[in-house]
């Protein structure tokens, strides 16, 4: 590993730890300037793809998912790790299926579930882009349904 602010190749791990699902994080300092930095080692998967509601195919990408997430969590008090624990427990939970092609809307149900239990806000945000609410009745039902679930 070279260091990025000298480019040495002589470096040490400090600390290692896990980070999240399939990844390591370790804390690194430079034998030359002594300074420090983080890598992150993740296990390289098998590719996974999404078959999208009009039939094409593309290859999951975390970072597509959390987007669609942060989005609907935009100005809510949710802590990044937490988003975080989520991904990996929503990534883990596709892949737990055990097939090499999942449909988007499997990928959507799990991802639902698992913000109606961290945000009901961003529950509902998602849920009205992700379900494509037509009228107001069924978002009322929507809203109606998670208040008697209270």
């Amino acid at each position: 590993m070279k260091c990025p602010y000298c480019d040495s190749s002589e470096t040490r791990v400090v600390d290692s730890r896990e980070c999240e699902s399939y990844a390591i994080r370790r804390r690194r300092e430079c034998v030359g300037c002594k300074k420090r930095f983080t890598t992150y080692e993740r296990l390289e998967l098998t590719p996974l793809y999404v078959i999208k509601k009009d039939g094409g195919r593309e290859e999951f990408k975390r970072e597509k998912l959390k987007a669609g997430i942060m989005k609907a969590l935009e100005k809510r008090p949710i802590e990044i790790e937490k988003v975080e624990e989520m991904i990996d427990g929503i990534e883990e939970r596709v892949r737990q299926l055990g097939k090499k092609e999942v449909k988007s809307s499997r990928i959507g149900e799990i991802t639902i579930k698992e913000l109606k239990e961290l945000d009901q806000v961003a529950y509902i945000r998602f849920a009205s882009v992700y379900r494509s609410f037509a009228d107001i009745t069924l978002f009322e039902k929507e809203l109606k349904d998670l208040m008697e679930r209270k």
